[in-house]
């Protein structure tokens, strides 16, 4: 390979809100960025389009392909035509409660569609010779039951289909690196937030609600179990610690976290307190979104990271609160006024 060709990154999950912040980060190290997306009638790269450039203009640095972690030949296929040098596996359905009511489908993507992209890796290398890095993205929703501090050495205790889908997952690309010997790392990410966050999560349902309440939107804000305790960082600050373990000498396996951990009812207290409101006025409790079986505390113990990566969060909860609140306050407002002139309607809930 000429080197002075740019390393070539593919990226499975580049739509999500992990995906657009890890690309973001790999063009200005200046990567060629290669994301996989599942073939909609609709488009669903609304995170991506900042950066968005034609690919048939000669400066695109970001390509998009159709495939899926569900459909081993296409994972296949794009290994081999695009030859990436690292693979981001960030792919899933990463709703704990949908796993719930979808787990088959949580299962066969999170888990098995982890199993197919490995060994298209592997089987790649074995036919071309070439070596690939591979990052598995891991969740402390692993650790489920298991109390914390959580770091690499807890036991897994997992308390969803989704949990269970990761830990089958982080084991498979164990097995592949003992097996096979593939540079492959398990990041085990504690909850990330950003004003990119899905509006089906906690975090973030609480402050779109923030800024439609604010400013006469809407009234009430329902939610589950306030007593759930998270370890609550941002987005864009662990995006870096994937890359660096693919920097690494030798693979390993990483927890990445704040070490702080707070209730839903802190986030709510910090994020209503924002604007000058009182949560209490506006929040109530629907059985509808307690969990058949609950995660009570997690809070990650990242000693690890620090030490060998050398990483460590920039953004703090308050600061994290506080972003995602101005950015959702910001939306509100354009909604406003589109419901002022009559495109939507006003009594329509995000």
């Amino acid at each position: 390979m000429d080197e002075r060709a740019p390393k070539k990154a593919l990226i499975t999950g580049i739509t999500g809100q992990d995906g657009s912040y890890l690309t973001e980060f790999l063009l200005s190290k200046g990567y060629e960025v290669h994301g996989i997306i599942r073939r909609s009638s609709n488009f669903n790269t609304q995170r991506l389009d900042h950066i968005y450039i034609d690919p048939h203009n000669s400066s695109a640095r970001m390509k998009l392909h159709y495939g899926d972690l569900s459909d081993a030949s296409s994972l296949r296929k794009w290994m081999d035509t695009i030859r990436p040098d690292e693979v981001y596996n960030l792919g899933a359905q990463s709703h704990v409660g949908v796993s719930f009511e979808n787990p088959d489908y949580t299962a066969d993507v999170v888990a098995t569609g982890a199993l197919r992209l490995l060994e298209a890796v592997r089987t790649h290398i074995v036919t071309t010779g070439r070596q690939i890095r591979y990052y598995q993205a891991g969740s402390s929703e692993m650790y489920g039951a298991t109390p914390p501090p959580q770091d690499e050495n807890t036991m897994f205790h997992p308390r969803s289909p989704y949990a269970v889908s990761k830990v089958a997952a982080h084991w498979y690309t164990v097995n592949y690196r003992e097996a096979y010997g593939l540079f492959a790392c398990n990041g085990i990410l504690f909850n990330h937030e950003s004003p990119r966050r899905g509006e089906n999560f906690v975090t973030r349902k609480i402050t779109r609600a923030v800024g439609r309440i604010k400013i006469g939107l809407q009234k009430t804000l329902f939610l589950g179990n306030l007593k759930a305790s998270r370890d609550w960082g941002f987005a864009g600050d662990y995006v870096e610690a994937m890359w660096l373990m693919l920097q690494q000498e030798k693979p390993d396996d990483y927890v990445v976290a704040t070490e702080e951990s707070h209730t839903v009812e802190e986030f709510l207290e910090e994020a209503f307190g924002y604007v000058g409101l009182n949560w209490k006025d506006h929040v109530q409790i629907d059985p509808r979104y307690f969990r058949p079986s609950e995660v009570d505390n997690l809070r990650g113990s990242a000693s690890k990271a620090k030490q060998k990566l050398g990483w460590k969060p920039k953004v703090g909860f308050k600061e994290l609160v506080a972003m995602m609140v101005e950015a959702d306050l910001e939306k509100a407002q354009r909604e406003k006024v589109l419901v002022e002139h009559g495109y939507i309607d006003s009594h329509q809930q995000p």
